[in-house]
């Protein structure tokens, strides 16, 4: 298991980093930038009045897992939640 597992220096990192191509950078960080702002973008797809504040939420909530999993969840709910009430509760929320 141990051979498995092999730890990446700092040189070593910086070095793979430079035989990267352009190509492969540029995919990366788009990859990255979608999942660091699948909470704006789900937000924008339920229709959320509040997806502006998400997505200025998405920027600092990307250093954390946690923070990152309640705008998730603050982005999903909402309307989409009320669409599938009975009738008699979404009355009462009225």
């Amino acid at each position: 298991m141990n051979k498995l597992i092999r730890r990446v220096t700092v040189n070593e990192f910086f070095t793979r980093l430079q035989d990267v191509s352009a190509v492969e950078l540029i995919v990366i960080c788009a990859a990255v930038a979608v999942l660091w702002f699948l909470p704006a973008i789900l937000a924008m797809i339920f229709n959320r009045k509040q997806a502006k504040l998400i997505a200025l939420a998405c920027i600092p909530a990307g250093f954390s897992v946690i923070a990152w999993t309640a705008v998730l969840v603050w982005s999903v709910t909402g309307k989409a939640v009320e669409k599938y009430l009975p009738a008699k509760i979404r009355k009462q929320l009225a």
